[in-house]
């Protein structure tokens, strides 16, 4: 690797503000915000929407939702006129 032209690689904590979710890794992403963690040193936080504590795909917990109810109204207001109107 060239020396100067790559983003630091350091420690992050990534926190799931959905699932109240914090772990710590690694990445090259910044943020101005700060969090004292476990071990006691301060890392940078990055707040993520999904992540696997809050993602239905690996929680279980899969939405429904009511297609019927839109399939029926496609139809009703794309349906073709009949043959005798």
């Amino acid at each position: 690797m060239k020396p100067g032209i790559h983003p630091d690689y350091r420690p992050v904590v990534f926190r799931d503000q959905a699932a109240g979710y914090t772990f710590l890794g690694r990445s090259t992403a910044t943020s101005s915000h700060t969090i004292e963690w476990e071990d006691g040193k301060t890392y940078p936080v990055i707040d993520v929407e999904v992540s696997s504590a809050s993602h239905p795909f690996y929680t279980g917990n899969s939405r429904v939702v009511d297609t019927a109810g839109r399939v029926e109204r496609f139809n009703r207001r794309y349906q073709r006129p009949s043959k005798g109107e």
